[in-house]
């Protein structure tokens, strides 16, 4: 899909009937616009997709050195860190950040991506994996174009681009390869019934993780088979319930002897649920996570996970598009994890070892 050029303010004066001058008037609120001509413009600017004040913009430099940050949650440690990356990033460069929330809802997301791009923001950072559905490649072929066209960039944070031809900047991490390095490690510590509890199928980053923890245990010569993916997203909440049903079902841990978590939120309520059954780690069950958030090393036992570059991420979203905004449109920049050994791995409980 091509970018379209800026609309102007003429063209929604045209396709209204009225004066350019009744567009500003209507557009800013300020004066007395009878209700069926201010329902025409607006209709008209809708129609077109005018950003209001986009001409006076491109004459004063572009927009607002500011930039937007769309996040799922506020709450969660990695997005706190990928946003305080971007805010540390964008201070040193005399930029302004403003953060959204949208709670996974996609209509949140439009509205204050939208909004971002009236309010003259020349950064739109969306960050997190996400569904990638055909509604979801619509969304953000659209908020790239868009963007775009007003002279703004889109930057798509820990996701991919569902299209490599769209004008946005892509910067992730590796989420197959650190799954598949963590496995590998309890792999190597004689653990061969390894559960994935975090799953949620659809999820770019998730998705990613599974594959790496299946291509893990393919690569030491175990059969697609003994791969045991429970799907009950991420949060802390969500792993001690699936832990909890997991014990229940196996008999204890008649079935595994290690947990690989999607997210290190997912392994602290799997190590609450192991707690609450009398059982320990590693001693019973070895536990590993993913993200290295900073409560991690605090768990009880600390927590061997991945370490992400959550805070780089946010850095490194900033400085690319600012450092090359003609050539950012489309590129992709992957950033590497590895792996924080701590104590909560050890080899299988003596009688539970693999023959």
């Amino acid at each position: 899909m091509a970018a379209k050029g800026r609309v102007t303010i003429r063209e929604v004066a045209e396709r209204a009937g009225v004066s350019v001058a009744t567009v500003s008037r209507v557009l800013s609120g300020n004066y007395p616009v009878p209700s069926a001509t201010r329902t025409r413009v607006m209709r008209a600017a809708r129609a077109l997709d005018y950003v209001a004040n986009a001409h006076a913009r491109a004459l004063v430099g572009g927009g607002r050195k500011m930039v937007a940050v769309v996040l799922r949650q506020v709450t969660s440690p990695f997005y706190a860190q990928v946003a305080e990356g971007v805010e540390a990033e964008a201070a040193e460069r005399g930029w302004v950040c403003v953060f959204g929330a949208t709670a996974g809802d996609p209509q949140r997301e439009m509205d204050f991506v939208q909004l971002m791009r009236e309010e003259g923001a020349r950064l739109v950072i969306l960050v997190g994996g996400v569904v990638e559905d055909d509604a979801y490649r619509e969304r953000v072929a659209h908020y790239a174009h868009a963007l775009d066209s007003s002279g703004a960039r889109l930057v798509l944070c820990g996701r991919p681009a569902p299209d490599p031809d769209i004008p946005a900047l892509v910067v992730e991490f590796d989420n197959e390869a650190g799954a598949r390095a963590i496995t590998g490690h309890l792999l190597s510590a004689g653990h061969r019934r390894i559960a994935f509890l975090g799953g949620l199928p659809g999820n770019t980053a998730l998705d990613a993780r599974v594959a790496g923890y299946r291509a893990a245990l393919a690569e030491h010569g175990l059969p697609p088979e003994a791969a045991h993916v429970v799907d009950c997203g991420l949060g802390r909440a969500a792993g001690h319930r699936a832990m909890t049903e997991l014990l229940k079902s196996t008999g204890d841990t008649g079935e595994f002897t290690a947990v690989f978590a999607g997210d290190d939120m997912v392994a602290a309520g799997a190590l609450r649920a192991i707690a609450d059954a009398g059982l320990r780690v590693p001693d019973d069950i070895s536990v590993v996570g993913y993200n290295d958030i900073p409560l991690a090393e605090d768990f009880s036992p600390p927590l061997t996970t991945v370490r992400t570059p959550a805070e780089e991420l946010g850095r490194a979203a900033v400085r690319i598009a600012l450092r090359d905004p003609e050539h950012a449109a489309g590129a992709h920049h992957l950033l590497g994890t590895h792996i924080v050994v701590r104590d909560s791995v050890s080899p299988p409980p003596p009688g539970r070892a693999p023959k």
